[in-house]
């Protein structure tokens, strides 16, 4: 949850700022970056990160959850780790870093992003600060997507314990259970998957990830297709799975939505290759 609020929020932060703060050193940075966290100070972000970066925070704001894990994890370690022009701020026991460079300019240190060198001093890098943002949410919804198709597996199970036949959906029709899913009432048994497979909005996704229902290469089994719902973006692999709970991936390239959508049948032979 950390990862997802800092990632957010540092990815939706502008490349360039004229009115961000200098420092005389890497570590001053990053104790104003944390202080200014953990006094939820909007003018103290303001003069760190530059005067429009309100407008880039996500509609909802940061989590909260998110922010109470990094103020604590920020008291049990923090330290930076510099490699010539390049530094960077790594917090708590399992030293996750923050996914932004801290950057020498000629007058000091400046907020936020890696902290990188150029002629005006220290600064916090977005450009690679974007670049490693995009390549851990790529990375972390592609796990998700892979844990979901062993879920769904799970649940066709479950699913057959109680019907005697595999689900041909994964959301039900409104009061049927002819699906995995359906909306149940305090006290009555849970359909076999949890209602984060019935998103909020059509067109969606599940952690960046569609997901159909495919025909097995078994008659009597069970198959189950995931493609990113924008390619580079929320994911590079697509994947599928069947009765068997063995994942198979490939990438598909840029038109992943097209070749997904003629995909009508799980076929685990090249390109396709199993998840290790």
């Amino acid at each position: 949850m950390k990862k997802v609020l800092l990632s957010t929020l540092l990815l939706s932060l502008p490349l360039m700022s004229y009115a961000q703060q200098m420092f005389a050193t890497p570590d001053e940075a990053a104790n104003a970056f944390a202080r200014a966290i953990a006094g939820n100070n909007d003018t103290q972000l303001t003069a760190l990160l530059g005067d429009d970066w309100r407008q880039f925070l996500p509609p909802q704001g940061a989590d909260p959850e998110a922010v109470a894990r990094f103020n604590r994890d920020w008291k049990v370690s923090h330290q930076i780790v510099q490699q010539g022009n390049v530094a960077h701020l790594n917090v708590g026991q399992e030293s996750w870093q923050l996914p932004i460079p801290i950057v020498k300019a000629s007058k000091g240190w400046q907020l936020p992003i890696p902290i990188v060198k150029a002629s005006k001093g220290w600064h916090f890098d977005m450009s690679a600060a974007q670049d490693e943002i995009s390549t851990r949410t790529v990375g972390r919804n592609e796990l998700s997507a892979i844990q979901a198709m062993r879920a769904y597996v799970d649940a066709q199970y479950d699913y057959w314990q109680r019907k005697q036949v595999f689900a041909t959906r994964i959301i039900s029709h409104a009061g049927q259970q002819d699906g995995l899913y359906w909306p149940v009432k305090p006290g009555e048994t849970p359909s076999p998957l949890g209602p984060a497979f019935s998103p909020e909005s059509p067109g969606e996704g599940y952690h960046g990830y569609y997901f159909r229902i495919i025909a097995s290469d078994n008659a009597k089994g069970f198959a189950l297709l995931a493609w990113p719902v924008t390619w580079g973006e929320t994911g590079v692999m697509s994947f599928m799975v069947s009765q068997d709970d063995r994942v198979y991936q490939t990438d598909l390239g840029e038109d992943s939505g097209l070749k997904a959508i003629a995909i009508e049948k799980f076929t685990p032979h090249d390109p396709w290759k199993p998840v290790e």
